[in-house]
């Protein structure tokens, strides 16, 4: 009786103020959460994770070691990607990162590539950017992923020291630029040896990766590599 009450009340609220779909805007029906049906069916998934020839692989080749690399859609201009991404960093939706994260950590698993990491650590926000934003987006994915995974996620694994600019508009140079030293591990005995996954949203010339990637390796950790998708 409680239950039906409550699937009532929520279908009653949702004639007032009905949940968008992230990919394509429309309305969503009771059985969907956060991106419809369509959406989910027509979403560009790469299946990279069982190629370890893949586009993020090679991508991030010679930038720095690693064990595996993936990520789990392709980022295209005015895409339903595009529009999922957008909500997730600036619509307040971080549990559209967390969603689409243990869908992803659940796929790893059944296939058994990324089992073998200890812990999962995403890629930091800076302090003053966390409290504007009220949220890391790339922390979500990684609980998300986690999730999945049954790996713990270390949030604080890695901070950010500076405040640097967006990325969004800066040349490939420039964002090598900007990300310089900007981040440090700050519990580096505890991760000595450890198989660390790395995780960020969006991968894009790789700049951040590296950058992360480097204060990692000098802590003595083994890395892996997951984005949730790939420009």
């Amino acid at each position: 009786m409680k239950n039906r009450l409550l699937h009532y009340l929520s279908d009653f609220s949702a004639l007032f103020f009905p949940k968008i779909c992230a990919g394509c805007g429309h309305v969503l029906v009771s059985q969907e959460k956060y991106i419809c049906t369509s959406c989910l069916y027509h979403l560009p998934i790469t299946n990279f994770h069982l190629d370890s020839n893949n586009q993020v692989a090679r991508q991030l080749w010679g930038k720095f070691p690693f064990e595996h690399a993936a990520a789990m859609f392709l980022l295209r201009r005015k895409s339903r990607v595009e529009r999922i991404l957008y909500q997730i960093k600036y619509a307040n939706q971080p549990r559209l990162a967390y969603f689409l994260g243990k869908q992803y950590g659940d796929t790893l698993a059944k296939s058994h590539v990324f089992t073998d990491v200890d812990v999962v650590i995403p890629i930091p926000l800076h302090k003053k950017k966390l409290k504007k934003r009220g949220y890391n987006q790339s922390f979500f994915l990684a609980k998300g992923i986690g999730m999945g995974l049954s790996k713990p996620v270390l949030e604080y694994g890695l901070v950010r020291k500076e405040d640097n600019v967006s990325q969004t508009k800066k040349s490939r140079l420039e964002r090598y630029d900007n990300v310089l030293d900007v981040f440090m591990c700050p519990d580096q005995d505890r991760l000595q040896g450890k198989h660390v996954l790395l995780v960020d949203d969006v991968l894009t010339t790789g700049a951040t990766l590296t950058a992360a990637a480097e204060q990692l390796i000098a802590a003595g950790c083994i890395l892996s590599v997951l984005t949730l998708a790939r420009a």
